[in-house]
């Protein structure tokens, strides 16, 4: 097992909570489930262990129609008629129609490699219970082949999950649970300034005082993210926008400048148009 601890990196900001999960689920050689709200980092999260402890990383992203058995392997039986059919050769040997998934990709890393299953909830609500005997156990049954395929060294297992469907319980008490909350001021403070190091002072607390109040604006469809926040800075340096024009403003008062980075919906540009409206009638 490698004896490094993880604790954040020089481009991810991750509190001490998050470091003691990270840790506690490698010492208990546990899957660590991540949740929390989109633009968190929580896929981010699996590759920057990867990149600090020198770990490679295999990323398995899951989709609705997502089978588990794709993450083992799957039985390319089409290819194998059709090469038949031209009287190919290597159709007596099965293993080689067999295609590696990601699993095994990890398990027969040589060095002890991160496993990423992101937004595993985006699944079918069994796809958790048929991967748990795999994941506990560290090997699976090649039944074609008859073959073995055992973990050469246990990976570090990152499960992500946007919370789109509830995960089995059976699923949950084999992993290890931590829910990233929204970077409070103090926070995303130091995450701005690992992406813009050179901002200056004032543009960072008033484009900061804006993003928050944005996001506290009662009945929002889709809340701005981190992500959608460091484009919006991007944004503001490249069209050289001034402090002033950030300086004061209420989301009440005012649609933000250039908001198509920050609201990405038509629902919550109404809200704010409504909003603007009625504080302008409201102060006649």
């Amino acid at each position: 097992m490698n004896d490094n601890r993880f604790s954040g990196t020089d481009t991810y900001i991750a509190d001490d909570d998050l470091q003691m999960a990270v840790n506690a689920a490698v010492t208990l050689q546990r899957p660590l489930l991540v949740k929390g709200e989109p633009g968190t980092g929580k896929t981010q999260l699996a590759e920057e262990i990867a990149r600090s402890l020198g770990m490679p990383l295999h990323e398995w992203h899951i989709k609705s129609t997502t089978k588990a058995r794709q993450g083992l392997y799957e039985y390319d039986a089409v290819a194998r008629l059709r090469d038949s059919q031209l009287g190919d050769d290597k159709v007596k040997d099965i293993s080689n129609y067999i295609l590696r998934g990601k699993l095994w990709e990890a398990f027969v890393s040589d060095q002890r490699p991160v496993l990423l299953i992101d937004e595993i909830d985006k699944a079918d609500i069994e796809f958790p219970n048929d991967l748990l005997q795999e994941l506990d156990r560290m090997e699976f049954f090649v039944y074609e082949t008859q073959e073995l395929v055992q973990a050469k060294n246990r990976p570090v297992v990152i499960i992500t999950s946007n919370n789109e469907k509830e995960l089995p319980d059976a699923f949950l008490r084999r992993c290890f649970f931590h829910y990233i909350a929204f970077p409070n001021h103090d926070t995303m403070k130091k995450i701005v300034k690992v992406h813009f190091p050179d901002l200056k002072k004032d543009l960072l607390q008033e484009a900061l005082n804006s993003f928050f109040a944005v996001r506290d604006v009662p009945g929002l469809k889709k809340r701005p993210s981190t992500s959608e926040l460091l484009d919006w800075i991007k944004l503001l340096l490249a069209e050289d926008i001034p402090v002033e024009t950030l300086r004061g403003k209420d989301a009440r008062k005012t649609i933000p400048v250039l908001h198509g980075a920050l609201l990405k919906n038509e629902q919550d540009v109404h809200l704010f148009e409504r909003l603007v409206f009625l504080d302008k009638r409201n102060a006649r």
